[in-house]
């Protein structure tokens, strides 16, 4: 089974990581296209989170 924090963690790492970039090119298509890509990433982070607690919430009610 996939870890959910695992991908979290990776979905935020690769978010820095683009900002970085798109910080340190100078070419406009490229910063945007890392820009993208870090608002993507973050978005998946979100989602990421959300299972997190829902399967969180979950558990917790199964074994109350």
């Amino acid at each position: 089974m996939i870890d959910l924090r695992d991908r979290l963690e990776r979905f935020e790492t690769t978010a820095a990581e683009c900002e970085m970039i798109a910080q340190l090119t100078t070419d406009d298509m490229k910063r945007e296209l890392y820009l993208r890509l870090a608002m993507r990433n973050r978005d998946l982070a979100t989602e990421t989170r959300e299972a997190i607690a829902g399967k969180d919430a979950l558990l917790a009610g199964i074994q109350n």
